[in-house]
Order: C-alpha cells, then structure tokens, then sequence
C-alpha cells in the first residue's frame, strides 16, 4: 500500500479518475474535472475527499466490522422487514461508534483550509457519499447513499461525515448491491466535502447531456428549479426544461430547440430553525410561470455539458454520456458544476433490434404525465403515500405515488410500471426506471386521485412524450424489427412527421430524412392560437378570447414573438432529429374552418362551402389581411436555419395554383430572409393540382423541386370530393388519369433537374404503385414513421429485380 493510499484527506485537485478505489466514483470524477477542465472554463467549487481508506479504518478501530458481518450473515432482501431491521442494526452500529481521533483532527484542518480559501470563518458545504462501486457501466448506485447540505461548523460536519458513512447500509443500497452481485464489505465508502453553491437564493438542476427517453446524442437536456438541486434530483417538483441542439452550439449557434415551463411549486432552502439545515417553502405564483434561467445560461449550462461528454468520451475512448449536476449561486450570479457522472442507461451501443410497443385499442384515459421510455406495463394499481408502507406492494403491481426517492428501490424493481404525481425527466423515478427498463409516467399531478387501489390499468409510454395511464388491461403487441439487415434504396425512402415530440425516436428508423414536416400539429399543440388573434391581441374585444391567450402566452409581453419561438422550436426539433439529413418543412396548410377551430380563429376567418378548395395555401399567404401572419412563419424558418444552424432545414409551399402565386410568395420569403439559393436553401412546391403538373416546366424555372402529394391530386383530376363517402369508391390513387400525371411531373421535373418527391401513403398502401414510382425514377418516397421500413424492403426488391 502506497503512502497516498493511506491518506485520510485528498483534495480537488489532486485527484482523477484512476482514484476510484480511493475516493469513489463521485469524488474520482470531480477531482478529475477540477483538474482539467476548469482551466477550459467549467467552474467548479473547490473541495476534498475523505477517503476509503479512512472509512475502513474507522471500521477497524472502532471495532464493529464483525458485527456488521454478522448482521448481514441473516439477510433476506426479498423480505421488507429482515431488510429494514439489518439496515436499521448496521446504521446505529456506525452512527454509535467514535470516529478515531486523528481523522477528526485532519478533517477539521481541511475544512479551515477551505472556509480560508472562501474568506469564512465557517464555510457552508455539501457533504456527499461516494461509494467505491459507484457510477460504473453496469451500475449506476445513483441516489443510494446519503447527501448533507448547508452543513456548517467543526461539529456538524464530523456528525454529517458520519451519517455519510452509515449511509452506506441504507436499505435501498443493501437491496441494490445484492441485485448487482457486490460483497457488501468490499465496498467502501468516500465522502466529499464541497463549497456550498447558494442557489437557495437562485436556481440550481440537473443536465443529461443526451436525451434521456430516447438514447438521441445530439441534445442536451436542462431540469432547472428554484432552489436547492436535491427537489429536482429527488422528483419532488416539476421542473422546467431545455433542450439545446449540440451540433450546431459547438459551431457558435443558439440553438435552444425546446423550453417547457415547469410549475415548480415548492423549492428548498437555507434553514437556521433547529436541527435542520435546508426545509421546503412555498414558489410564488408570479415567480412559478418565469422561467428559471436565462437564454444565455441555458447556453453555457449546454458548453459545459458537451466539454463534459466529449472529455470522458474521448478518455474511455468510447461515447460517454454524462449526467451532471448544476447550480446557480444567487449572491454571486454565477453558475457552477458541482457534479458529473456516466449516464449508465445510453452508454451502451444503440441495439440491432428496432423495438416498437403498439396498443392494439385505447380505452378511458385516466391522467397523464411525461413518458419515461416506450414501452408498456400493465397489472393492479397499488396506491401507497409514505415510503413506510412499502411492505404491502406485492410484484407485478403498478406502483401510483406522489414521488420516489432511492427508499423505494426495493419495490420499483418488481414494479409493472410507476406512475408518479411529480418529477420530471431527470428525476428518481425517471432514473430508476430507465434503468430497469419498465414504464413510468411522472408530473401526473393527480394520479394518487384518479387511480383506485386494485384497479386494472395500462401504462402506455409508446405515444411520444405525453404517457397515458388508461383504464383496464388494453391488448398491445411488440413489433421487432432487425435494423442490420436493410439494404440502401437508391430511390431515398423518407419519413412524414407531423409531432416534433416524437422526432427524437423516430430518427433511430433508418431513413433518408424527412420528406414532409407539417406544422399543423404545432399551431394547435404548441401555439393554439390563430397568429391574427397574437397579431391583434391589443384591440381583441373577445374578453374570455384575450384571456385565454394571456394564459397561453404568459412571460410574452409581445405576442408575435410568441408565435415565432414555439413553431421555431417545434419545427427545429423535427430538424435537429435527423441533422444533418435534409428535412422539409411544409408551410402551413389549414384550411379555413380549420384555422377557426384555433383559440381566437372564428373572429380572423370566413365561412366556406368547401374549404377544401377555398383559402388554403399560396392564395392565403398573399391575402392582405393574413400575409402579416404568413410572415411570422418565414421569421420562425429563418430562425430555425440562422439562430439554431439547421442549415438541412428545406421549405415546400403548398397548394400554389399559379406560376404568379409562387413568384408572389417567393418574393415575401425573400423579404423576410429566407432567400433561394442562400447557405444551400431549397424551396420545393407541393405538386396537388392539375396545373402544377401541366406547367411543370415554368414551376421548375422558381422552384428547386416537387413532392406529390396524392390526395389533393387524386381529387382535383378525379374531381371526387375525399372526404364524401357517396364517391369514396371513385378516389384511387392507382387510377391511370393519376398514374399519367404522376407520370409527366417525374419526366419533365428531371429534364429540367428538378428533384421530385412523392409525400402521400399511396407507395407504402398499393406495392404496385410503389413499384411504378421506381420504373419512373423518382427521387424519393415520404411516408408515415411505421412503414417506412416496410416500404424500403419493397423499394430494395424491386430495385435489384430493375
């Protein structure tokens, strides 16, 4: 044994990660980011670590390591009670035990040398567990020891060191260790000592630097909450959310591709009020709908993230996904790290095997909440409020509760699904089951009211970013698909999306990127309002109609700009899924009684006939009353390609009937930025009606390609209205007059080197159909996420036949 290895004391700076054994995983990372990262410009809180070697002998000089052996010699983890009363035995055997005099002496010494460095007399640190086990590939031991904070004085900091060390034998980490196959006395126990970040008076969270339900490397991923970081690590507040675009920040972009507002309705902070050093208060109404961190924060917080990732990364010589803690101290206005660890989930190579659960029906939904995961679970729902009644849940349950902290692991692991009232992405519930790959649904707010003990339910997280919790035992299969085996196409199989929340896992689907994004899902999810009544908003009369649109828009004092930033973030998370694949976005196409159905539409549109045929589309952009808002959608594109840099990001404009309507259009575009030609911008025109096809030589002298779509074109040559089920027989897309247009679009798009596309499901619902599109050459097929793969085994076949 080394003279280092003896020591009781190690700071910051004289540890890495070859320390583990020495200083655990935790203290081992932060020694190593200190050292070399903070002169990149991370900031980090200085500190020291009370190594392993002083916890065994602690242990050995007072006497109690045989004891504590023969405590576990009895153990039963599957029963509940056998654990609480070995934890509970092994706790009291080390919190009743001395701490031998000389680490007492050096830990003090340590702690003056800090509160010095900090111009203190008594310095407020953080005093965290590290175990030697900790933070490994296989296992992460999150949240399964202790942490102190707002510890301050020579006394209160020996007695949080010890409880540190007792910490070790909670049940959760007994239960946990036993699970992954650790000697309980083979793992041993550092405790780092850190200067306080006093975000009680500011904001602090948590970073992945990936998403977490998808695995998708190119985010980060921001929790922030007032306060303490331990409410938004712990699940107990709702916390808001940030996703920044990595790609394109390491360029010098902005690219902020998603906030949420969080409720945020409690925080932790300082307490000088008897034994307890922190305690929750109440978040104010007005400081609960801000968010918590600025634009340029947000940023930083993203720099520091991906320096974070791409050094342990580049260190274990493999992708490394990083989990980090953060904090903002009020009294100074900065931001720190104050700790990092491997991701443990996403760490690993992404599988060959495409796995997709699908419900077969939906049922009654009974609350909502964020998905964790895809998957589904179901089984009986089993309420229980306090961790002390954890004995009663029986495996296969699906477990309802306001929130988890690492006590609860036993049950979580026999769980069918979790369902928490609160948390968000980052929290214990979220990390856990992730981890153990079962369903959770957390933010719910009120599913310890909504679900009944013993009631039959489905957890689905298999419907984007919003999980259902339905009544009764819905059917639901598993649809497995072998990524490895699928041939390229030379014809580019491309994919519709309409919900930007779902964009993240859909770009694990081998495609050639995205053929048609629709924005439509946006305005009535992300906006729902109609952009006149945002324009307007000041001489609206409609009372009831302004104050749902204050409510909406809360925090924006200009309405427009409203507008802008959430249909710029729905559209750019659709590009940023499949950067730096090309992605076309279709401006809006609403039809009128459509656009009317959006908060405010009725008062800004006229009753049509047929809307279908009416003001939609290029003729609505150049109407005068409703250009202003066409606009807006240019200024949310431009932002889109020039603040976030998704230069993939392409535009199509649809339902333009003349060759003056798309010049006219253009012409606005230009105005606003978006210029033709201009950092490889492409404008495609969508080819829907009869004349688009017969004056495709003059549409391919403005416009950088086509794509088909079916339905529109279909109808207009048929002249079937596809919404009347008196002709429904009548609409077929594989109708020769279609095929012949089809057909003449495809020749003369090409003579004029033109790229052309087909958008509709016709390719992926009639193999034939799909098969004459390749004889013809088309460029491309766009078609819905869950037959795409289906389509480009087809497109394969019939490409090797010729």
């Amino acid at each position: 044994m080394t003279q280092r290895s003896k020591k009781f004391i190690l700071w910051f700076s004289e540890l890495g990660m070859s320390d583990v054994p020495l200083v655990g995983g935790k203290n081992a990372s932060l020694g190593e980011m200190y050292r070399k990262l903070v002169p990149k410009g991370v900031d980090i809180p200085d500190g020291f670590a009370i190594t392993s070697y002083a916890y065994r002998y602690f242990l050995k000089t007072a006497g109690i390591e045989n004891k504590i052996k023969k405590i576990l010699s009895g153990l039963d983890i599957h029963d509940i009670k056998s654990l609480s009363l070995s934890g509970f035995q092994i706790r009291q055997t080390i919190l009743r035990a001395n701490l031998p005099r000389e680490l007492e002496e050096e830990t003090i010494s340590a702690y003056k040398k800090l509160s010095k460095i900090y111009k203190e007399k008594n310095t407020d640190v953080a005093v965290r567990s590290s175990a030697t086990a900790e933070d490994l590939p296989s296992a992460s031991f999150a949240g399964q020891q202790e942490t102190y904070l707002n510890i301050q004085g020579e006394y209160a900091l020996l007695d949080a060191v010890k409880k540190c060390f007792a910490s070790l034998f909670t049940n959760r980490a007994i239960s946990y260790r036993e699970d992954k196959g650790f000697d309980h006395l083979k793992v041993f126990l550092s405790v780092g000592i850190q200067k306080m970040v006093r975000s009680d008076v500011a904001c602090a969270g948590v970073i992945f630097s990936c998403d977490t339900e998808t695995g998708f490397r190119n985010v980060v991923l921001i929790d922030s909450s007032y306060g303490l970081g331990e409410s938004v690590v712990k699940g107990e507040v709702n916390p808001d959310e940030y996703y920044v675009f990595k790609p394109t920040l390491k360029k010098g972009f902005k690219p902020i591709i998603g906030k949420k507002l969080g409720s945020k309705k409690t925080k932790i902070v300082y307490s000088i009020e008897g034994n307890q050093t922190t305690r929750h208060v109440q978040v104010s109404g007005s400081d609960r709908k801000k968010y918590t961190l600025k634009d340029n924060e947000v940023l930083l917080l993203a720099k520091w993230a991906s320096l974070i990732e791409d050094y342990y990364s580049k260190k274990a010589g493999r992708y490394m996904p990083m989990d980090i803690e953060w904090a903002k101290d009020g009294q100074l206005n900065k931001l720190f790290i104050v700790q990092a660890r491997p991701e443990t989930i996403h760490a690993v190579a992404a599988p060959n095997i495409l796995e997709e659960y699908m419900l077969e029906r939906k049922g009654k939904v009974l609350v909502e909440g964020l998905s964790i995961g895809s998957k589904i679970g179901q089984g009986k729902a089993h309420i229980i409020k306090d961790v002390r009644d954890i004995n009663k849940f029986k495996k296969g349950e699906v477990l309802i509760t306001e929130i988890t902290d690492p006590d609860w692991e036993p049950i979580m692991k026999i769980a069918k699904a979790i369902v928490t009232n609160s948390g968000g992405r980052t929290s214990h519930a979220a990390i856990v089951s992730r981890e153990l790959g079962i369903p959770c649904i957390v933010g719910t707010k009120n599913s310890t009211e909504k679900i009944n003990s013993g009631q039959n339910i489905t957890v689905s997280c298999a419907e984007g970013e919003i999980g259902q919790v339905y009544s009764g035992l819905l059917p639901f299969r598993i649809k497995k698909t072998r990524l490895d085996r699928l041939s390229k196409t030379k014809t580019q199989i491309m994919m519709n999306i309409g919900d930007p929340e779902q964009a993240f896992s859909l770009s694990s689907i081998p495609c050639d990127g995205v053929g048609l994004a629709r924005v439509e899902f946006i305005f009535t999810n992300y906006i729902k309002i109609h952009p006149l009544a945002l324009i307007n908003f000041k001489t609206l009369k409609d009372k009831e109609v302004k104050e749902k649109i204050s409510k909406v828009t809360y925090g924006y004092s200009d309405k427009k700009e409203f507008f802008v930033d959430k249909l710029a973030q729905g559209i750019s998370r659709i590009a940023a899924s499949f950067y730096p694949k090309e992605v076309i976005v279709r401006t809006t196409d609403f039809k009128s009684s459509e656009y009317a159905g959006l908060i405010g539409g009725e008062s800004f549109e006229p009753e049509e006939g047929n809307p279908m045929l009416g003001f939609r589309g290029a003729a609505r952009y150049l109407d005068k009353n409703y250009q202003p808002a066409f606009r807006l959608e240019c200024q949310a594109l431009k932002k889109v390609r020039e603040d976030f840099g998704l230069k993939n990001l392409k535009i199509m404009i649809p339902f333009c009937r003349t060759i003056e309507e798309g010049k006219d259009v253009l012409n606005i575009m230009e105005e606003e930025g978006l210029i033709r030609g201009k950092d490889g911008l492409e404008i495609y025109v969508m080819c829907e009606v009869p004349s688009n096809v017969i004056l495709a030589d003059e549409f391919s002298k403005i416009f950088d390609g086509f794509s088909i779509g079916t339905n529109d074109l279909t109808q207009l040559t048929l002249g079937v209205d596809r919404d009347s089920e008196l002709v429904s027989r009548i609409f077929d897309e594989r109708n020769e007059a279609v095929k012949r247009f089809v057909r003449e679009v495809i020749e003369t798009a090409h003579k004029y080197k033109r790229k052309v596309g087909i958008c509709g499901q016709a390719p992926s619902d009639y193999p034939e159909f799909a098969e004459y599109l390749v004889d013809l050459g088309i460029d491309s097929m766009s078609i819905n996420s869950d037959t795409v793969l289906k389509t480009m085994v087809l497109v394969s076949k019939k490409e090797r036949r010729g």
